[in-house]
């Protein structure tokens, strides 16, 4: 048994704290009562679950199946992931013989589940199509993805779809809760705020940061993990730090703006994408005495992050950066 809770200590949060159960599920509560509705009537039609991720869909189907199974878990159900080779190899030999063979020992129907299935080519979703057809009687499949659209429409049209929404905050505190019972660790209001903002309705990024964040603490039974903690942890600038950039940038002259920028993003380790983001989150929040400013505004500074992101240089989109900022507001200066 200790060796048990042992290995269990050493895995990583993601799946150290992984719902065994449906009941452990957090925040998808309508999709759980009603796919607990099809096993009590006994009628689990094939199943799409698609959202972003860290909202619970291999977990979901995951305690489903173990629900289902209990002991024969592993009889009974195949999981194939992205990370798997899942070519039209695949879909006609491995899932074809799984889906084919009968139990002798077990009644019901197999599980075959697909994870990330948005990554599998075309050719191999129309092979897979054939297959859910032709085995239906003794096989039930649950695909998972991120992106729906990603998918060919027969495919969709042969399962029912669930969407994952971002899990709620109050889902979320109530699993960090949990955690920082288990752990023993101590949480301040501020870096549980910035803890939420910051993962997005994302549970795995929470699970992830705070394991992280306990790495850092010097003795993790007294001392507390502050907001600082959280933000070096995520790379994430500070409120504070972009506070500061856009004031330059809007009061300062070029030179001056420019220094500020480089100077705190090279001090804290920040990506200019991250600084770009609470720019825009920041701008939110201002009262405009002309919309053309805001509208302006962010399209420079989405053609910036798109540049960044095909690999331009960081010199010249901060540059661009001040310059789209200065540019914009001068519609607010003639419009006053």
């Amino acid at each position: 048994m200790s060796e048990e809770k042992n290995k269990r200590d050493n895995l990583p949060w993601v799946e150290k704290y992984r719902p065994q159960k449906l009941d452990d599920v957090y925040g998808q509560t309508a999709i759980v009562t009603t796919v607990r509705k099809f096993i009590e009537e006994g009628k689990l039609p094939h199943l799409l679950f698609y959202g972003p991720p860290g909202t619970g869909k291999t977990s979901t189907i995951v305690a489903l199946a173990r629900e289902i199974y209990g002991k024969n878990y592993s009889n009974m159900v195949l999981e194939l992931n992205a990370s798997d080779d899942r070519g039209i190899d695949v879909v006609r030999n491995q899932i074809k013989d799984f889906a084919s063979t009968r139990q002798i020992f077990s009644s019901g129907f197999k599980l075959i589940i697909l994870d990330e299935a948005d990554a599998m080519t075309n050719a191999a979703q129309n092979a897979l199509r054939r297959i859910i057809e032709k085995y239906t009687k003794n096989t039930r499949f649950c695909i998972l993805a991120n992106y729906a659209h990603k998918l060919t429409p027969a495919l969709l049209s042969r399962c029912t779809r669930f969407r994952f929404q971002p899990l709620p905050n109050d889902a979320i505190e109530s699993r960090i809760a949990n955690v920082l019972v288990h752990e023993h660790l101590k949480l301040s209001d501020d870096a549980r705020k910035a803890l939420l903002k910051l993962s997005k309705g994302d549970m795995r990024r929470v699970l992830n940061v705070l394991q992280a964040s306990k790495a850092t603490l010097d003795d993790p039974e007294k001392d507390e993990i502050t907001d600082e903690t959280i933000y070096e942890c995520c790379g994430a600038p500070r409120p504070a730090d972009v506070t500061a950039i856009l004031k330059s940038i809007l009061e300062d002259d070029w030179s001056t703006a420019y220094y500020t920028l480089n100077k705190i993003r090279q001090t804290n380790g920040l990506a200019l994408i991250d600084l770009i983001e609470g720019m825009i989150e920041l701008l939110e929040g201002y009262e405009l005495n002309n919309e053309l400013t805001r509208i302006e505004l962010l399209t420079k500074l989405g053609d910036i992050e798109y540049s960044i992101s095909k690999g331009g240089n960081d010199r010249i989109q901060s540059s661009a950066v001040i310059g789209a900022i200065k540019m914009s507001f001068e519609n607010e200066v003639k419009s006053s």
